[in-house]
């Protein structure tokens, strides 16, 4: 039985996947230092945010349809708001040094703008008609 795949490339080889993995591994090293009554609160959260960038990514990729995958690309970009939320209480809150906060600020912008460049390059290949998803990205 032969499958048919979207494209042959993996979604190992897409910067956005790549850059979300190294997102991983800052949001983590980060959340290191954390108190331990955050464990089961901000580091969690972080942690569970930041592996969802990376996860959306590679599950989006391996649907057939572009609308699929733009619709889950769109799903790592809102984590990666999230993500930028919770940074900037976990700033607030004095747990991240200013110098951290803007790396990983620069990390989230750099990510999310890859995304929405993937988005309206998936969009001009193949349009997609639905009202949702529109012609902004």
């Amino acid at each position: 039985m032969k499958v048919q795949h979207m494209s042959q490339s993996s979604y190992k080889d897409l910067i956005a996947w790549q850059k979300g993995m190294g997102l991983v591994a800052a949001i983590y090293d980060a959340t290191e230092g954390f108190p331990s009554h955050e464990q089961f609160g901000l580091v969690s959260q972080l942690r569970r945010a930041a592996v969802s960038v990376p996860s959306n990514i590679a599950e989006g990729k391996a649907h057939y349809s572009n609308r699929d995958f733009v619709r889950f690309l769109r799903l790592a970009r809102g984590s990666l708001a999230e993500i930028e939320t919770q940074v900037l209480i976990a700033q607030q809150r004095q747990y991240l040094a200013a110098a951290t906060t803007a790396s990983l600020s620069q990390q989230l912008n750099e990510l999310s703008r890859i995304l929405s460049g993937l988005i309206n390059s998936l969009k001009e290949r193949d349009p997609i008609r639905d009202p949702e998803l529109g012609t902004q990205g």
